[in-house]
């Protein structure tokens, strides 16, 4: 490195201290007052592993999420598993809340910040730690998010936009003053599709894929000879011609699903799923998948789905195989096999739910079986095609050629 490299080198650096610390200041400048306590943890010391049950209100609706069997659940979902990770980083963000600003407010201004007591408007969210027996151990009132202003004016000339949140105003139970953190809790929030563990199937390798359609003429299936193959029809009818490029656009189905919310208490006539379009998919490691798909309500369809796999017990030694090589192999296809196991006791877990999935999810599946089918008309017009080519090729074969005049003949000057 010369010097002017190292010069420069040194200049961003300042800069990028420079922006930081300004950065810095101008969020600090963001909060006024301050007072006694600052600095200390909003809810104390507790011990984090004592939390099990986690409950969160607002207004008329109340979640609780809650640790059963080793696992987090959500109860408004009939126990289907919660998401860990959120839950986890959520306790620890609360163990480690810091004040940032003390004020103390009377109770008429409560309503101003969002933490007035009764059911109106401008009450606020309760978030209520509890052990296993179900005894409390810290409650939070979640107050009015604290709005950081943008430094850039917006285009459309109002002043209050551009801004976001940058904390909360909050206030523990029995408290007297409200407190100002650095944390704006946006996640907290009684919504149980939210807090769903979305980790769902996977179809991989898929070898065929069958739909079979309440109306049986618009059922299809394509099949595949590799994994990288191209999808063929299974049972071509008379008259039938496959589109290719409009069978791609199912060539990988359901390789990455997701879906956004667990249905409970609802019967098959209320979600269609009595009569169901199933989705029969095979693949070349041995899993079998049969997804039903039923009605679609705000862009979601009911859906369930079961897994079963029928994978090789032992391998197939090939010829000639050396003993240490025989082996790795052994070894090789047990590892292999131990996760297709694991993968197929996982999936299967997910039998005993319906779920809402978003209809970009399935839509590709539910075409008709018509809609895969080369263009008649294009088809026609390349039939018309053809023959006028034949037509023009025997003209000119049965056209015939002109004689070429006889060459004049030349005659010796006499």
């Amino acid at each position: 490195m010369n010097r002017k490299q190292l010069t420069l080198l040194v200049v961003l650096v300042a800069v990028l201290g420079g922006a930081g610390l300004m950065l810095y200041q101008n969020r600090s400048r963001s909060w006024t007052g301050g007072g006694e306590g600052v600095g200390q943890k909003v809810l104390g010391d507790f011990q984090v592993n004592d939390v099990a049950q986690i409950v969160i209100k607002h207004g008329t609706n109340e979640l609780n999420l809650a640790r059963k069997d080793d696992l987090w659940r959500v109860r408004e979902r009939g126990d289907y598993a919660a998401n860990f990770s959120e839950i986890s980083d959520l306790v620890k963000k609360l163990h480690d809340l810091k004040v940032v600003q003390n004020e103390q407010v009377g109770p008429s201004q409560l309503p101003r910040l969002e933490l007035a007591s009764g059911s109106g408007t401008n009450t606020p969210t309760t978030l209520e730690l509890r052990d296993a027996s179900g005894k409390g151990i810290k409650t939070l009132f979640l107050g009015k998010k604290h709005m950081r202003k943008s430094d850039r004016p917006s285009p459309f000339g109002d002043t209050d936009a551009g801004g976001w949140p940058d904390g909360r105003y909050v206030m523990t139970a029995g408290a007297q003053k409200v407190a100002l953190v650095a944390e704006a809790l946006e996640n907290v929030k009684p919504e149980a599709e939210s807090w769903l563990n979305k980790d769902f199937f996977k179809v991989e390798k898929a070898r065929s894929i069958a739909v079979t359609f309440p109306v049986a003429t618009n059922s299809w299936k394509l099949t595949r000879e590799t994994e990288s193959g191209e999808l063929k029809l299974a049972d071509t009818q008379p008259g039938e011609q496959l589109d290719a490029s409009k069978a791609s656009g199912v060539g990988y189905p359901l390789s990455s699903p997701s879906f956004n919310d667990v249905a409970i208490g609802l019967t098959g006539e209320q979600t269609g799923l009595d009569k169901a379009t199933v989705i029969g998919l095979e693949t070349f490691e041995g899993f079998h998948y049969t997804v039903k798909v039923g009605q679609k309500t705000n862009d979601n369809h009911y859906l369930t789905v079961a897994v079963t796999g029928d994978f090789p017990k032992e391998r197939t030694s090939g010829k000639d195989e050396k003993p240490e090589d025989k082996e790795k192999l052994d070894k090789e296809f047990k590892d292999k096999q131990k996760k297709l196991e694991e993968k197929l006791a996982q999936e299967k877990a997910f039998e005993k739910w319906t779920y809402l999935v978003s209809g970009w999810t399935v839509d590709s599946l539910l075409k008709e079986r018509a809609q895969f089918m080369a263009d008649k008309k294009d088809e026609s017009k390349k039939d018309e095609a053809k023959q006028d080519d034949t037509k023009a090729d025997d003209a000119d074969k049965a056209e015939p050629k002109p004689e070429a005049p006889p060459a004049e003949s030349k005659k010796d000057p006499q």
